[in-house]
């Protein structure tokens, strides 16, 4: 009764292989399907293969902050210089931490490369201070001007060394004056105390606004508003501690250099106390409050061009706290004459804008200037996102061109290609036969990982680079050696004098044990891969335990059952010579045999 029962378990046992191959033909199935359905038929290519910038930012200490520099930092500033990089509208940036102190950023080809730069490099540390006094700086002359000119030392607007206007340098200014982003504004018509930037620099304060722009409190723009003048160079004004008005008159703001210098120095200074600053377009100084409202109250920036100035312009809002703020600090400044009835809008240390302020502002606020439609939208995206909460610099920045990309890429294939028909020439001399499952399973772990790495780009933006080449190169032994080591198991049983399907099956239990140990020695070895290194050396690390998955899914649910299947067959099951089974070959005990049957002395076959 115990044979009929044995036999019987055997025949179920023979039809479970179309079980786990009908398993991986719709879970293969299923990913090519997906894989088409997301619109992405080929893996996402990191720079080195498609082409592109990558850019590489450190972390510079600051003055009194000597652990600014740490890990929640480090991941703030990726953040955010993740957002404002997608804010450019490119989707497949790459933003990551390289040790304790680099950012690696790589942006793709097609990406203002220029723009991009700015966008990663600014600090963006946005700042509302009360101006205390202002002052004309020194602008760089191209040639030496003549005498008795305007523009010398001991002129200030217009005005000769004793004090009287010139005429001519008050006509001369008037045909050259440009509206610019200071320092001069009023409230808006509609209401919601929106504070607009559009008066005259100091180089053009002599100038008479010839077509006034129309004021709440003026709706016919019959009455006209005197722009600001720029006292002279004497910046000691009422509230102005001696020691700023001081450095108000060292300040340097000639070359780009010294303003660089000039906000590099004021960025640093602690919110709490006075600064001296450049202005970021004209040649005005400033002696500057302390902050009254921070950037990172702005809940929201964005760029739009007003039509009825003709100009680009940069819109906040605050959020609630930064609306109260904004709505004391304005209130205040209101009541007080020129130019202490302006604040500042410092970036970076740098007044990009000084408007003036006649009336109580709340919520929202405007800068204008010099903006065309790329720098508006420049520093709308970074004022959104925030400020970065540490100060870097470029350390290196690399451009891969895309004809070097695709270069790159073909050697990539073609070592792949060398590597695996050696596999295929040494599967086929060794094994015969049996290669044609080598190849079939290898042919199946490509297509899944060709269709993994395609979905996860747009997934969880993977980029293949030509270190995740190597290691998909790598994977290609790694899969070899599973079939190798269940083959050599199923050869040690034929060499035992088993007939092929016994032999399959007891092998199978054995191979299996290595094949887990094995694949698990190689994950591990690319999971800690993957968390220890930085940058490109984790594409490798990841395509490696992403193969080495793979592998063990593709031997249990492909090779093993194929192998079961064929094992069937008379072409295996006699042990053809080109079958690699071959028993004289092998050099296996001569069985007893009855017809086809081998009769085995192991009693577990008995």
């Amino acid at each position: 009764m115990a044979a009929p029962k044995r036999g019987r378990r055997a025949s179920g046992a023979q039809g479970r292989p179309w079980r786990a191959l009908g398993l991986i033909l719709v879970i293969t199935a299923g990913l090519i399907v997906g894989m088409f359905a997301s619109g992405h038929k080929t893996p996402r290519l990191g720079i080195d293969l498609a082409g592109g910038t990558s850019i590489t930012l450190e972390a510079q200490n600051q003055p009194g902050k000597p652990n600014a520099i740490n890990k929640t930092n480090m991941e703030t500033a990726v953040g955010i210089i993740e957002r404002r990089v997608n804010g450019l509208g490119v989707t497949e940036s790459e933003v990551q931490t390289q040790g304790d102190r680099h950012i690696i950023v790589n942006i793709p080809k097609g990406t203002n490369s220029k723009q991009a730069r700015e966008q990663v490099g600014t600090t963006a540390q946005l700042a509302f201070r009360p101006v205390l006094t202002l002052a004309q700086a020194e602008k760089p002359q191209k040639q030496k001007p003549n005498p008795g000119k305007s523009g010398s030392a001991g002129k200030q607007g217009g005005q000769d060394g004793k004090g009287k206007q010139d005429d001519k340098s008050k006509s001369g200014q008037d045909e050259k004056a440009e509206p610019s982003s200071s320092p001069s504004a009023s409230p808006s018509a509609d209401g919601q105390g929106r504070a607009v930037t559009e008066g005259l620099t100091a180089k053009n304060a002599a100038k008479t606004d010839k077509s006034p722009t129309p004021q709440p409190s003026d709706p016919g723009g019959k009455k006209k508003t005197p722009p600001p003048t720029v006292p002279p160079q004497q910046p000691q004004a009422p509230g102005v501690p001696a020691a700023l008005a001081k450095q108000l008159t060292a300040l340097d703001c000639s070359t780009k250099e010294a303003r660089a210098k000039a906000s590099e120095k004021a960025a640093n200074t602690k919110g709490s106390e006075p600064i001296v600053a450049c202005d970021a377009k004209d040649p005005i100084k400033y002696a500057l409050g302390p902050v009254a409202v921070q950037g990172k109250n702005v809940s929201k920036a964005k760029a739009v061009f007003a039509q009825e100035r003709g100009q680009w312009i940069v819109q906040m809002s605050f959020n609630d706290k930064g609306s109260d703020q904004f709505g004391a600090i304005t209130d205040k400044l209101r009541k007080k004459p020129q130019p202490q009835n302006q604040f500042a809008i410092a970036l970076d240390g740098e007044v990009q804008s000084a408007p003036t302020v006649n009336q109580r502002l709340t919520n929202n606020a405007e800068i204008s200037g010099s903006f065309t439609q790329e720098s508006a939208e420049d520093l709308g995206n970074i004022l959104s996102y925030g400020a970065l909460p540490l100060t870097f610099e470029e350390s290196d920045v690399t451009t891969v061109t895309a004809a070097l990309g695709s270069d790159q890429l073909q050697a990539g294939l073609i070592a792949g290609a060398i590597g695996l028909a050696l596999v295929v020439v040494y599967l086929v001399a060794y094994y015969r036969g049996l290669s044609l499952i080598a190849i079939l399973s290898l042919i199946v772990s490509a297509i899944l990982t060709y269709t993994i790495m395609t979905l996860l780009g747009p997934a969880m933006s993977f980029a293949l680079n030509l270190p995740a080449v190597c290691g998909a190169i790598v994977a290609i032994g790694i899969t070899a050696d599973s079939f190798i080591v269940y083959f050599e198991r199923i050869r040690d049983e034929v060499r035992e004098g088993r007939t092929l399907r016994p032999a399959v099956e007891r092998a199978w239990p054995r191979a299996r044990r290595t094949i887990l140990v094995s694949d698990f020695v190689s994950f591990l070895a690319a999971a800690v891969l993957f968390i220890v290194s930085v940058g490109k050396v984790q594409g490798f690390a990841f395509t490696l335990g992403l193969t080495t998955a793979l592998d063990v899914v593709v031997v249990f649910f492909f090779t093993k059952p194929v192998m079961t299947l064929l094992a069937r067959r008379r072409f295996f099951a006699d042990g053809h010579p080109w079958s690699g089974l071959d028993p004289k070959r092998l050099g296996a005990r001569p069985p007893l045999r009855r017809g086809r049957r081998t009769v085995s002395t192991d009693p577990k076959e008995v």
